[in-house]
């Protein structure tokens, strides 16, 4: 979504129009269909920004003002000056840089990434603190965003709602989902994600160096379109985003509620990322400020940590020789996320639907205590990457699909925690939805959950029998 550096690009192709001449064709390197269509619609975005970005109308344009200069045309000299100007003064821009955050960045390579204990110890420190029953329920995180929550965002965005007021019905929806949770008995609760819009564009209203645009919606998937956020400069956290609303929802309850943030990897793919520094600078910096948050969750007595990395594999570049290089510094910022807190606290990830076994290694790498997946539409088939790793973490394998309507049964979900168990031990295995329940309806959500809970009783009651123990080999 950046200008593109015109005389830059001429360098390029000068020697090549020489060589080619009139079969010499000029086309953006793909579909724009992944690009927001005009600039010139955003009234919202300041004029110096909007001078920095370049969309699918003005890309087109830059084709013409490069094919124009490559014909000897002297028209698009004034075209190519204007956007010289606007190259340089982006580059200049006080904006971009934060003093305060090049010295963070430079002192991170000293930061550990390690946890304090290997998994294996902290992981009895855990149990002892949060004493769950085998078999522990929990949910990914977001419940139904309803007609009324939506309508009270429009009204506090537009003005007609008070910051005081929206808090209020905030808190509402927070205890409701609290008070349904504890009367379905799940083991560890989260308080909904009321007050998010959207997982990323929550986060990033809250961070520096982000920008929202009006009109740039973007294809997702199928017909489903998105509207990222602009990494525009140097990422840095003012002020705890997420600790009044989570510890809010723990003084509800004397189970323990999760705390929710999105992780580096995800925020940084699912933006338009500045394309003046690395990648993996632009996510250690999210991850320096996510890292702040989990460490002041934690100080206000937190005991769980959700860092949702939905993004992680398909950031995977399309060149295999260079997915070491991203999944290191990716691995890396992660770690770097989570790793200042105490053995007690116990981290969660969760990862949608993908194929692990390319990746696994690197999943391992992450150590987080819990990871959740999306599992139910494989039939539990996605877990036989995790067995022949010998993952050695736990894992909440998804037990319902929340992508459809249909309510699952609770033999559904108890048949597929036992096929769970022919790949994980039973002290692996948490019982949780595929992902999250923001897109579904409370109609839906209720019996649902209710089910989870009685296939996770009934394995209680009468576990599966253990997995067979593989013989050494010599």
């Amino acid at each position: 979504i950046w200008r593109a550096d015109l005389d830059a690009l001429l360098d390029t192709l000068t020697p090549l129009k020489a060589q080619l001449s009139e079969r010499l064709w000029l086309a953006p390197s793909c579909s724009l269909l992944h690009s927001p269509v005009d600039l010139d619609q955003e009234d919202r975005l300041d004029d110096e920004l909007k001078s920095w970005l370049s969309f699918a109308k003005q890309k087109l344009d830059e084709l013409a003002v490069l094919g124009g200069a490559l014909d000897g045309d002297d028209g698009v000299q004034p075209a190519l000056q204007a956007q010289r100007q606007a190259v340089a003064a982006r580059g200049q821009s006080r904006r971009i840089h934060d003093p305060a955050v090049g010295e963070r960045m430079a002192a991170s390579g000293q930061v550990s990434r390690d946890r304090l204990s290997p998994f294996a110890e902290r992981i009895g420190k855990q149990q002892a603190a949060l004493k769950l029953p085998a078999y522990p329920t929990t949910t990914i995180g977001s419940f139904p965003q309803t007609k009324e929550i939506r309508a009270a965002r429009r009204d506090w965005k537009a003005g007609k709602l008070d910051d005081s007021g929206y808090t209020e019905l905030m808190k509402q929806e927070i205890t409701r989902a609290v008070r349904y949770q504890e009367q379905v008995d799940l083991d560890v609760l989260v308080h909904g994600e009321a007050e998010r819009n959207d997982m990323v564009e929550y986060f990033g209203e809250l961070l520096e160096g982000f920008a929202f645009t009006r009109f740039g919606w973007v294809q997702s998937y199928g017909s489903r379109c998105v509207k990222p956020p602009v990494i525009f400069g140097d990422i840095a956290r003012s002020k705890p985003m997420t600790v009044d609303w989570i510890t809010y929802a723990q003084s509800l309850t004397p189970k323990p509620v999760k705390g929710m943030l999105t992780g580096p990897i995800t925020m940084l793919e699912w933006s338009f990322v500045r394309d003046d520094q690395p990648r993996s600078e632009t996510c250690t910096q999210i991850a320096l400020a996510i890292r702040d948050e989990v460490r002041d969750l934690e100080v206000a007595g937190i005991r769980i940590i959700q860092v949702d990395e939905p993004a992680m594999r398909e950031g995977l570049p399309l060149r295999r020789s260079e997915w070491d290089d991203y999944l290191h510094w990716a691995i890396q910022c992660f770690r770097l996320t989570v790793s200042g807190v105490t053995d007690r606290t116990q981290i969660h990830t969760h990862m949608c639907y993908a194929d692990f076994n390319d990746i696994i290694s690197s999943i391992g790498d992450l150590d987080a205590d819990v990871i959740s997946i999306e599992a139910s539409r494989s039939d539990m088939k996605l877990l036989g990457a995790f067995g022949e790793y010998h993952y050695p973490n736990e894992i909440g394998p998804g037990v319902y699909d929340i992508h459809s309507p249909r309510i699952v049964s609770a033999e559904e979900m108890k048949e597929l925690l036992i096929k769970a168990a022919e790949t994980l031990s039973p002290e692996q295995i948490w019982v949780n939805p595929d992902c999250g329940l923001k897109t579904r309806k409370w109609d839906e959500v209720k019996p649902s959950l209710k089910h989870m809970v009685e296939a996770a009783n009934q394995l209680r009651a009468a576990p599966p029998a253990a997995k067979p123990t593989e013989p050494a080999t010599a």
